[in-house]
């Protein structure tokens, strides 16, 4: 088939998104497939009449690809590094290329490519893409809508609050929760603009740390207790994992710099536990409606309670990211699971009346 496999976009999880761009374009390249590897916003080439050929081409790259940093990077100076300096979303020849594919393989993150947008323009252009479509993700990008889904449908969730900055307090007591407690970003991914706050200067602090990404924000209790994370393949549960930092929480560092996480995979918790969890997992992607794969994270309290935190719709896969890990738990390698990714995608086309 001929695939391109987008990547970059401007979210705070570009460097993030490269990284799986690159492995999982490596990995259908050796499956046997033309692969174009390309970064959605700046585009490939620049005039229409140079990709006629594209898929001859197809081990040519328009990404350099580097470690992840430990840091989100600056939007604003990707912004100036594009030639033609539009508004628009899309690079050049983005859309054409895609409409040249057999499938495009979205290896986006974070707001760019899991908040539903470009999944309905693809609908629109009758593109074909892997993944959730537009109103599952839409949903699931937003931590305040995917909350109150959860407890309708008895997804076990944090107790928690969403605040806009309109109508922002610094005074925790008015949210009717208590320290410490968790602030982040309401659309945000790979624990970017997180904090834990036991205090009033650090509820301050961390208030302004997510309202510099967004104009909402999720307060929630702080659940003391191990992290895990449950992945759903067409609606089946993939083995747990289990996360362990070795220093503080599951932040953006700890996700993507090699060796700052223990991951368990299969989790070493009862196997009643880990039945349980899969079965929330499975729950919640059926609540929002992601129909091909995606993956839930969750905390366990010290009591042994289990807390759904979120919705990924599009997991990240780099060499610390957590499916293929639990993939391979199941018996599946890298190259097995993106084309298995493929496959289920394509199937749900070929299934609409």
């Amino acid at each position: 088939m001929d695939i391109v496999v987008l990547a970059g976009g401007l979210s705070t999880e570009r460097d993030v998104s490269f990284k799986t761009g690159e492995m999982v374009a490596k990995a259908l390249r050796e499956n046997g497939h033309r692969v174009v590897l390309t970064d959605v916003f700046m585009g490939y080439k620049e005039k229409e009449e140079d990709i006629s050929d594209l898929f001859d081409h197809s081990t040519e790259s328009s990404i350099e690809t580097a470690d992840i940093s430990e840091t989100a990077p600056d939007r604003a100076k990707i912004k100036a590094m594009r030639k033609d300096q539009s508004d628009s979303f899309f690079g050049p020849n983005v859309i054409r290329m895609c409409q040249m594919a057999d499938i495009v393989f979205l290896a986006l993150h974070g707001e760019d490519g899991e908040n539903g947008k470009i999944q309905a323009a693809f609908d629109l252009f009758g593109i074909r893409y892997t993944g959730s479509g537009c109103l599952g993700s839409a949903l699931a990008m937003d931590k305040g809508i995917s909350r109150f889904f959860f407890r309708e449908a008895g997804v076990p969730v944090p107790d928690g609050r969403k605040m806009t900055k309109s109508e922002r307090t610094d005074d925790l007591e008015e949210t009717g929760l208590s320290f410490p407690c968790i602030v982040k970003p309401c659309c945000g991914g790979s624990s970017i603009g997180v904090s834990i706050a036991h205090t009033k200067e650090e509820f301050k602090n961390a208030l302004d740390a997510a309202f510099g990404l967004e104009d909402e924000v999720i307060i929630e209790e702080y659940i003391k207790g191990r992290e895990f994370s449950v992945a759903v393949i067409e609606g089946k549960a993939l083995p747990v994992i289990e996360m362990a930092p070795i220093e503080g929480f599951y932040d953006y560092k700890n996700k993507y710099k090699a060796g700052s996480t223990i991951e368990t995979c299969p989790a070493e918790i009862p196997a009643e536990t880990a039945e349980r969890m899969q079965q929330i997992a499975v729950l919640a992607a059926e609540t929002l409606g992601l129909d091909t794969y995606s993956r839930m994270d969750f905390m366990m309290s010290e009591a042994g309670e289990i807390y759904c935190l979120e919705a990924n719709t599009l997991p990240g896969m780099t060499p610390t990211s957590l499916i293929p890990q639990e993939a391979q738990a199941a018996g599946m390698d890298f190259c097995a699971l993106c084309e298995k990714l493929i496959q289920i995608s394509l199937k749900k086309y070929e299934e609409q009346p």
